[in-house]
């Protein structure tokens, strides 16, 4: 198949009349990933694995759902006319800011009933959103989606990418721009930036889903600027990039807040331990 030039096929296998998309295993694989690093952080409090995995069961779906829903409103006049479409999410239309409204409501859901500090739940959890965002990305390269705008072959080799992701970025013999390649290259630096500095400063509870917010947002609003599908809130208004300036406003925003605070606690004090700053 890279040999020939020919696109990737976005269906891995079937069974039966089922037809299993790459778009939903890298999606999946992203969770997985994600549910990896916050075991392996939530070790360091002793928190017991099935803390997350109940997260990961309840929090995925809700994401889904969510991200799916901002998808569909902002694209509105074609699935009011192609309804059997709105349930289609192998299809891609799975929008990162929905999904992100969505875990933040299940992030105060869960640390009321689990009697944890919701800011310590959305640091620990920080880290493993962005690598599965990272991961989650190439599944719009399977779907050939999220691309930029035309440019040349020559452009494409210049940035010294293998065959296959050029040939990939080929789509009805035009190449466009790999955006896809450039939001995951930044959410993966992201992640080895969130680690780092999680382990190697002393932050209070909130600043690194802060911190989060405002790598990611500062990426994605310059290269959502590339992209020829973005969701639209006025003609000429892209809803990610102001989606990404209250995010980056927001972040910046709690961690002055949390440094206001005589009282904060500290990232890595126990995530159960009584702070009425903290729990919600």
């Amino acid at each position: 198949m890279i040999l020939s030039g020919a696109p990737f096929d976005p269906i891995a296998f079937r069974l039966g009349p089922l037809a299993v998309h790459w778009y939903g295993i890298l999606i999946g694989t992203g969770a997985l990933v994600g549910l990896f690093v916050a075991v392996r952080e939530g070790r360091r409090f002793g928190v017991a694995e099935d803390f997350f995995y109940d997260l990961l069961l309840l929090g995925v779906p809700v994401a889904i759902v969510f991200a799916r829903a901002y998808y569909v409103l902002f694209q509105w006049p074609y699935y009011a006319a192609h309804p059997e479409d709105i349930v289609a999410v192998w299809k891609g239309g799975l929008a990162i800011h929905g999904a992100l409204i969505g875990s933040g409501l299940v992030a105060l859901f869960y640390a009321r009933r689990r009697r944890v500090s919701v800011w310590w739940l959305l640091d620990v959890a920080a880290p493993s959103l962005i690598i599965g965002q990272a991961i989650g990305r190439w599944g719009n390269f399977m779907n050939q989606e999220a691309h930029g705008g035309p440019v040349s072959r020559a452009f494409l080799e210049s940035l010294h990418l293998p065959n296959w992701i050029i040939e990939q970025m080929n789509i009805g013999g035009t190449y466009y721009h790999p955006t896809f390649l450039y939001e995951s290259i930044w959410d993966f630096l992201g992640f080895l930036l969130l680690i780092t500095v999680r382990r190697r400063l002393s932050l209070l509870r909130g600043e690194l889903i802060a911190l989060y917010a405002i790598w990611y947002s500062v990426g994605r609003t310059y290269i959502e600027g590339m992209r020829t599908d973005s969701l639209m809130l006025t003609p000429t208004i892209r809803m990610a990039q102001v989606m990404g300036l209250l995010l980056i406003a927001l972040g910046v925003a709690v961690i002055v807040f949390r440094r206001r605070q005589p009282d904060a606690t500290r990232y890595d004090a126990p995530p159960d331990r009584p702070a009425p700053p903290d729990v919600l």
